[in-house]
């Protein structure tokens, strides 16, 4: 009996359409390092699109801008995680997405109103643009000293020598943390950062001893409070309410963990971006050779939309069946707005994957959108741009000491950034005066 052939459609009958393609393999090593073509597919064939994580928790991910602003600021995908129907979701996995987990204890990242309204009124009575405006001669100190200790030298790792410590020491200074201590929040800090804020081993024990140390800093400000934001924090008042301790650690906590690793990430992509768009980078230098801090400002804009330190916004879960870009969302699912792929959306901005510092109509959402924008916002922009303006300044021939393609970045859900950044130079200037 002859084999048999696969059937085939009568002449002159059209042909079948194929099965879509499932699309990009997400969440690979390949991806981390650039994950802008994925997206760029996932906007085109599956803009709300349905994943298991690395995790094995089935989550959807929300890629084009219209549909992150709509999600961003829809208070029915909540941010606590107690929403998450875990049983539906997780494939067999047990637990929850690593918010619950991380011990982190209760803050701005996952709580809904009434609680998040309360507690962000009150730290914004603390935490004020004046108080980060007046900050800005001591970021700007920091920046100078860290150049200084491999200006000598020829060569750095930007990541490890200068992005990471400068985040970490600046919002140390600001909350009140001893000097003499701020060595070891480096210490826990860097833990946490290399290995993702896990519930396991070095990275809770860091977790751990950084939340002991915070209670007892609190509970030592209560009883001689000085000008710092954890004493600031303490004498917010607002109709008669105050934050408890646990709620004034939880946001030091809080500050200190997200305000660093954005800020870390913010630094290190945008002077890759800059190392490698090299024209933009010489308009950079000019204009602040010439004075002009305009483009400054508009530049970090256009770094965060163009490559920002947060890929995928935290967690959220509906609370109720939904839908989000033509998409049906159960109750209970969780939901990632993945603010990278949103920020590169052709329908919203112009040439998206080119660089511009320039870019004006920039309502980019590196921030996030909503009552859960970044409430540091305003103090990682002022350390980006004294970071990126003295590197630029003073190590003016600084280029990239690595081919771009042996550059490795850390893998992760929420934060993108890379894990060095090797550079070198042949001239290092003195420190200019403070202009910022």
């Amino acid at each position: 009996m002859p084999d048999q052939q696969p059937d085939q459609p009568p002449a002159g009958c059209p042909q079948q359409t194929p099965p879509k393609a499932q699309g990009p393999e997400l969440f690979t090593w390949e991806f981390a390092t650039d994950p802008y073509p994925a997206y760029a597919w996932l906007r085109e064939n599956s803009p709300v699109h349905r994943t298991t994580l690395p995790s094995g928790i089935e989550a959807w991910l929300v890629t084009r801008y219209a549909d992150a602003r709509q999600a961003l600021a829809d208070q029915r995908l909540s941010k606590n995680p107690a929403h998450h129907d875990e049983s539906a979701h997780a494939k067999g996995k047990t637990g929850i997405p690593g918010e619950r987990k991380a011990e982190l204890m209760t803050h701005l990242l996952n709580i809904d109103p009434p609680d998040h309204t309360r507690l962000r009124r009150l730290v914004s009575k603390a935490f004020t643009p004046r108080r980060v405006a007046e900050f800005a001669p001591r970021v700007q100190e920091l920046t100078d000293g860290l150049i200084d200790d491999f200006a000598g030298r020829g060569e750095a790792d930007l990541i490890h020598e200068f992005a990471f410590p400068l985040p970490i020491y600046a919002i140390c200074d600001l909350l009140g943390v001893p000097r003499e201590d701020q060595d070891d929040f480096r210490d826990w800090a860097g833990m946490m950062i290399r290995h993702g804020g896990g519930p396991r081993g070095g990275v809770a024990r860091s977790v751990k001893k950084m939340r002991g140390y915070l209670a007892d800093l609190i509970h030592r400000k209560r009883l001689a409070p000085g000008d710092d934001l954890i004493s600031g924090l303490i004498r917010a008042s607002d109709r008669g309410e105050h934050l408890t301790e646990n709620e004034a650690a939880a946001m030091a906590f809080i500050l200190l963990f997200a305000g660093f690793e954005t800020t870390v990430n913010l630094i290190g992509n945008g002077m890759y971006a800059l190392l490698t768009h090299p024209e933009q980078r010489a308009r950079l230098q000019k204009a602040l050779a010439e004075g002009d801090m305009g483009l400054l400002e508009t530049g970090v804009e256009e770094l965060l939309r163009f490559d920002g330190p947060v890929e995928l916004a935290t967690w959220r879960f509906a609370t109720e069946a939904l839908t989000v870009g033509g998409q049906r969302i159960a109750a209970g699912d969780p939901v990632l707005v993945v603010l990278a792929a949103a920020d590169r959306d052709p329908e919203r901005f112009e040439r998206p994957d080119t660089l511009d510092l320039s870019r004006t109509d920039n309502q980019h959402l590196g921030y996030g959108h909503g009552i859960h924008y970044c409430l540091g916002a305003p103090l990682a922009r002022l350390e980006a741009q004294a970071a990126l303006a003295t590197l630029l300044r003073r190590l003016p021939d600084l280029r990239l000491a690595s081919d771009p393609a042996d550059l490795r970045w850390r893998g992760g859900l929420i934060m993108r950034g890379l894990r060095t950044l090797p550079v070198e130079f042949t001239t290092a200037q003195n420190r200019p005066p403070f202009e910022l």
